[in-house]
């Protein structure tokens, strides 16, 4: 009898963990399709005000892109490491009502090639439509493409990855710089190499300048852009570096900004999600187009998250506000 009750309670929890999914899967593609299908319309309307001819493809293709798209976000919340397993299992397995005709996976890679400026636009525009709440957190994440002693040996990510160090020490691969407001969305993001500068000038300018109101970052953001930043608005606040130069010298912050610096160990958290859980990061790539589509849709993945992590911040919309 007890055996009975555990079977007929794990059915019916499978049952609804397969509704949840099949809910996430529709509402994925209705946001995603509808993306693709105005790029289109306005790819259209801008080769005819051109005068260029757009040739129509009459092949019929298995799976649209925006479904290709679909299948490659939710690898990243289904808890599966290795896509393969994911494709087949839960694709071609529980999902495979879903679309119509799903091709084996060798046949699936070829797709991901078409789809990342697709993927660009989609990762996009969940930065825009994330909320400017006025206080903004900025950092950078190191991702490595391998070991430090198979630099000269890696071939995937030639030209794009280069030695870089960071907190943690030495490493071989490329940096993920991130601004994300006080809910934990990500409201802008940039991929560069290792060795790129977190206070890079044409990185800072290129990152911060949508926004205003108050940023907080480390103190590899310490950058002689803070005039320029104060005249649009935006508050750039780090801790100062210690130097041995000035170890007489103090400099006194307020204390409300002191609090405020303090927040900054909230995109670490974020940071952490979209490691351990989205699976930002790992190496087994084999070509760099897909590295990136994988990247782009974790990122993708991690934004369409029910919960993130988040802070109080006074004087400012919080997240228990937001639907007021």
């Amino acid at each position: 009898m007890i055996i009975f009750v555990l079977q007929t309670n794990n059915k019916k929890r499978s049952l609804m963990q397969h509704k949840d999914n099949t809910e996430k899967w529709i509402e994925l593609y209705y946001e995603i399709d509808n993306l693709y299908k105005s790029h289109e319309n306005w790819k259209k309307n801008a080769a005819l005000s051109i005068g260029v001819k757009i040739k129509k493809t009459t092949r019929n293709t298995q799976l649209s892109p925006s479904e290709v798209a679909v299948i490659l976000v939710m690898y990243h919340t289904s808890g599966y490491k290795n896509f393969a397993c994911y494709y087949e299992a839960l694709c071609r397995g529980e999902g495979k009502t879903l679309f119509r005709k799903l091709p084996v996976y060798q046949s699936f890679i070829r797709y991901i090639l078409k789809v990342f400026p697709l993927m660009m636009m989609w990762a996009r525009l969940t930065c825009v439509q994330a909320q400017r709440t006025g206080f903004y957190i900025i950092d950078a994440k190191p991702i490595e493409v391998c070991h430090t002693k198979r630099e000269h040996q890696h071939k995937v990510f030639n030209g794009y990855a280069r030695k870089g160090k960071g907190s943690m020490g030495w490493f071989f691969g490329m940096k993920f710089h991130a601004v994300i407001n006080h809910w934990g969305q990500i409201v802008n993001f940039s991929f560069t190499p290792g060795n790129v500068a977190d206070n890079n000038h044409e990185l800072l300018k290129t990152i911060l300048a949508p926004f205003t109101g108050v940023c907080v970052g480390d103190r590899g953001y310490l950058t002689k852009l803070f005039e320029s930043f104060y005249e649009n608005s935006l508050h750039l606040m780090t801790r100062t570096r210690k130097s041995k130069k000035n170890k007489s010298e103090t400099t006194l912050v307020p204390n409300e900004e002191a609090i405020l610096v303090r927040k900054r160990g909230l995109i670490e958290s974020c940071f952490n999600i979209l490691t351990c859980v989205c699976d930002l990061e790992h190496s087994r790539h084999r070509k760099p187009i897909n590295g990136f589509v994988h990247m782009l849709s974790a990122i993708i993945a991690y934004q369409h998250l029910p919960q993130k992590p988040h802070i109080y911040v006074a004087n400012a919309v919080n997240y228990l506000q937001k639907s007021a």
